[in-house]
């Protein structure tokens, strides 16, 4: 049995698992990432996190076949270098090399979003599909484009920000820069958002008492309010479905997956929320008189979707990044190889 080791390295904890060839975790460690901090500390808790993911799984570093690690931003994986991310504030620091040189193993990265879905990809809702799309509706919108069972992203190896796609356009400021973006309607912090300004035009709705008794807003309140049989509640939560099927009947027109997962804790409404999103989908898609259209679903592995899929990187990418390199040398020396 060959193991691998995941790191899903996140603004609020570093997530480690060692994952076998059956997509199973069998040790896992998690530190806090006490966002902020330097790198040369995190880094730190990166590798300790490794050490403790081993000692949990009670294995050998030489059953270890590669590492894996997903993180916010761009990371490049040929370089092995996290070129920015605004989350960690991290620019250009040397992850891979740093991991590889501690533990003497083959390592990959890419971005946690990228790792994300390639784990639902690999052993979650996507399972069996040829093309997928995972989308995390979190404090931001999250995305992982899975094509011919390889990740994709871009060029510069920052594709996939779907959630800074614009659907609405001068709307609400998104901390990227743009007005309108796909991420400020359709993340739980743009549902709060919008919970918010109900709740301020109409005092009198249950929204109030419910936030009365909570102590705050959530993306759960407007939900939560609908199931009362509010009306204030359920035009939020209508306003928001509408949004997030905009976004996703936007992403399917583009792509045409052959199944688009969606993930984060709005998704526990189940029914409340898929059944109505697929219905508005259906209405707009652009392929909608196919006969074989996109499958829209929520996602089955909920965090451990990051670990695996970090955990199984070098899967997608082991040979393909050398094959890069001598394709580059080849057009460089002239070779016609």
């Amino acid at each position: 049995m060959k193991y691998y080791i995941g790191i899903d390295i996140g603004g609020t904890n570093i997530s480690t698992g060692v994952v076998d060839e059956t997509y199973r975790i069998v040790g896992r460690s998690r530190i806090k990432t006490e966002n902020g901090r330097p790198y040369s500390e995190v880094i730190q808790d990166i590798l300790e996190s490794v050490r403790q993911a081993f000692a949990e799984a009670k294995i050998e570093k030489e059953e270890v076949k590669w590492i894996g690690a997903g993180c916010p931003g761009t990371c490049n994986p040929e370089t092995g270098i996290v070129e920015y991310s605004n989350n960690l504030r991290w620019e250009n620091v040397p992850l891979l090399s740093d991991i590889e040189n501690a533990f003497g193993k083959k390592t990959y990265i890419d971005n946690d979003a990228n790792a994300a879905a390639y784990g639902e990809f690999l052993a979650g809702a996507a399972k069996g599909s040829k093309n997928a799309i995972v989308i995390t509706l979190g404090t931001g919108v999250g995305a992982g484009i899975i094509i011919n069972g390889k990740i994709f992203s871009g060029t510069n190896y920052a594709g996939g920000e779907i959630g800074h796609t614009v659907i609405v356009v001068d709307g609400y400021q998104c901390t990227c820069g743009r007005r309108g973006c796909f991420e400020t309607y359709a993340s739980a912090t743009g549902l709060a958002r919008m919970t918010k300004e109900a709740l301020d035009q109409h005092p009198e709705s249950k929204i109030a008492q419910l936030v009365e008794a909570d102590g705050r807003i959530s993306a759960r309140t407007a939900f939560n309010a609908a199931k009362m049989m509010d009306d204030v509640g359920q035009a939020v939560v209508d306003r928001y479905i509408k949004a997030l099927a905009c976004g996703i009947t936007n992403t399917i027109n583009i792509f045409q997956p052959d199944i688009l997962c969606i993930g984060g804790g709005v998704c526990n409404e189940g029914a409340r929320l898929l059944d109505p999103l697929k219905e508005l989908v259906a209405k707009s898609v652009y392929s909608r008189n196919n006969k074989k259209n996109t499958e829209i679903c929520i996602c089955s592995l909920g965090n451990d979707a990051g670990i695996i899929g970090a955990a199984m990187l070098g899967k997608c990418y082991e040979g393909a990044l050398q094959k890069t390199a001598e394709g580059i040398k080849s057009v460089l020396t002239g070779s016609k190889k």
